[in-house]
């Protein structure tokens, strides 16, 4: 989609637009050109206020909604009301405090903590909190524990970093000993621990080529362990969704077929995953406003995500989904320190290794 540059528009327009879109943002009502010269401070006629409206229409900036005088901005405008028109500014003292205060880095699991995340993150905004759960892969091993099971069967016990506890059973060639097992669990938790998953399987191959025929044997029995106890697994993604139901009292999402759209799609996930997978995958903020997201249940929708990870590495992507009627200046530095806290919080855990 190509966007209007700021630089396209001059002094006045730039002016005008930014009084039009912040009135609107408030009241969500067509603004009129009687309220964009009382409102915008410009001494000019309302002659030349409804010229230069028509112009930002004619770039479709603006729109004309019905039969009414007065204009709404369009998704186009909005993104370029966001992009170069707003000043962003920090979190304020006190709404930081409390994210700090109900994000607790405390002994809790991911999954809790995010669950926490997408409430407060609704709660703060009266949108929908949304935020991604992190492959259980992605997170640093603890500690891993063997027991031998019938049948040349062993149940692996993964802790990690993030406290949660992942058992597999594994099928085994042949029988281990108890003590191999104690053996090789020794062996990967004083040499991998605060590894992932990915980078134990690296390490022990690479050791295994490199290693003497006398320190293979030693070895064997950890490689075959660990070989069969770190294989990939369908390890599903998931995003955690809060407040669903504050979109229903907003007009522009009142439609019953725009709200069942829009809640299925909450329900199956599918959609909304990709786009926060999307979102993931560029550091930072992002923000779809209306038909951007790419997905129809979301065309009246805005979504601004942040992305948070841990030690340099990004894990997923909070955010809040609401009407294309938002305070953004306030939103987007919501998110923005969501996804801050979220980080500091998941680095002090990573830290307690």
């Amino acid at each position: 989609m190509s966007r209007p540059l700021s630089h396209d528009l001059d002094i006045r327009a730039r002016r005008l637009l930014r009084t039009l879109i912040a009135q609107y943002l408030a009241d969500g009502e067509p603004v009129g050109s009687r309220t964009l010269s009382r409102s915008s401070g410009l001494d000019v006629s309302p002659a030349t206020i409804r010229n230069i409206m028509a112009d930002l229409e004619d770039a479709g900036l603006v729109a004309s909604p019905h039969t009414s005088a007065g204009r709404v901005p369009t998704p186009r405008g909005l993104r370029l009301f966001v992009d170069s028109l707003i000043e962003l500014q920090p979190l304020p003292v006190e709404e930081m405090a409390r994210l700090q205060r109900e994000l607790p880095a405390g002994p809790t699991n991911t999954r809790d903590l995010l669950g926490n995340v997408s409430s407060l993150l609704s709660a703060m905004t009266h949108f929908a909190g949304v935020v991604t759960v992190p492959r259980q892969v992605d997170f640093p091993l603890r500690h891993i524990d063997f027991v031998a099971l019938p049948d040349a069967r062993v149940l692996v016990i993964l802790v990690f970093s993030d406290n949660q506890v992942q058992n597999r059973v594994i099928q085994l060639a042949k029988p281990l000993e108890p003590a191999e097992l104690e053996q090789a669990a020794n062996y990967l938790n004083a040499h991998f621990a605060g590894l992932r998953l990915d980078d134990i399987r690296a390490h022990l191959l690479r050791e295994l080529r490199e290693a003497s025929s006398e320190l293979n044997r030693m070895m064997s029995s950890a490689v075959e362990l660990a070989a069969a106890s770190f294989a990939p697994q369908s390890d599903s993604d998931d995003v955690l969704v809060s407040g669903q139901t504050n979109l229903m009292g907003y007009a522009e999402l009142a439609n019953l077929e725009r709200l069942r759209e829009l809640f299925e799609a909450f329900q199956k996930k599918n959609e909304l995953l990709q786009l926060m997978e999307v979102c993931a995958r560029a550091p930072g903020v992002r923000l779809f406003i209306g038909e951007e997201s790419g997905f129809a249940a979301l065309d009246g929708c805005s979504v601004v995500t942040a992305t948070y990870g841990t030690q340099g590495r990004v894990l997923g992507a909070v955010g809040v989904i609401g009407p294309t009627r938002m305070a953004y200046e306030r939103v987007i530095p919501v998110v923005q320190a969501t996804a801050g806290v979220l980080s500091d919080a998941l680095n002090r855990a990573a830290t307690a290794l």
